[in-house]
């Protein structure tokens, strides 16, 4: 197979390797594949392709999508390196409130799957990012949310000197505050 998995404590939420080929002229590797993602267990229907590009300090994040649209993301950086943070934000896991954090780069390529009912969000490392993310259902403004990046709670280290935030992004609530709708 072209991809493994790696588990993270967290269910659902996976760390996907791709198998890279590497010569002289830099590197090859598939980016995605139905028939061995559905092996894995992992989507093989995606419906919105995003990508952002950030500089350096840049912090995008913690959001959602509510259902009916709550996404699921394949998320990677294909330029640069980000800093990817999830947070369990499901009722009823035993993970709920519980932050992973994944180093990405272009450097050694690989995949974060972050299910629907986490929070997401990304912190820009290198001078520049292009992250990509393909997403499980269709982007709809009404269903957004968020936790507040840096709220103590979470305790989440962006690994950033000074973060570079939106005005939305600043507005978003603290975890304690937060009622989830999943």
């Amino acid at each position: 197979m072209n991809f493994s998995i790696e588990e993270t404590g967290i269910e659902g939420l996976v760390v996907v390797k791709p198998r890279v080929f590497r010569d002289p002229r830099g590197f090859f590797m598939e980016t995605f594949r139905s028939d061995t993602f559905e092996k894995l267990g992992l989507p093989v229907q995606f419906l919105q392709d995003n990508l952002s590009k950030s500089s350096k300090g840049i912090v995008r994040g913690l959001h959602f999508q509510a259902p009916p649209f709550d996404q699921g993301k394949l998320v990677t950086a294909l330029v640069g390196t980000v800093l990817d943070v999830v947070v369990d934000i499901r009722k009823n896991s035993p993970t709920y409130g519980e932050s992973r954090s994944f180093l990405l780069s272009d450097e050694d390529p690989g995949f974060v799957y972050v299910p629907s009912g986490f929070a997401h969000g990304f912190s820009v490392l290198s001078e520049i990012a292009l992250f990509h993310y393909k997403c499980t259902n269709v982007y709809d403004k009404a269903s957004e949310g968020g936790i507040l990046w840096n709220d103590p709670d979470l305790g989440i280290d962006w690994q950033v000197e000074t973060a570079l935030i939106s005005d939305k992004d600043k507005e978003l609530p603290l975890f304690k505050n937060f009622t989830s709708p999943f």
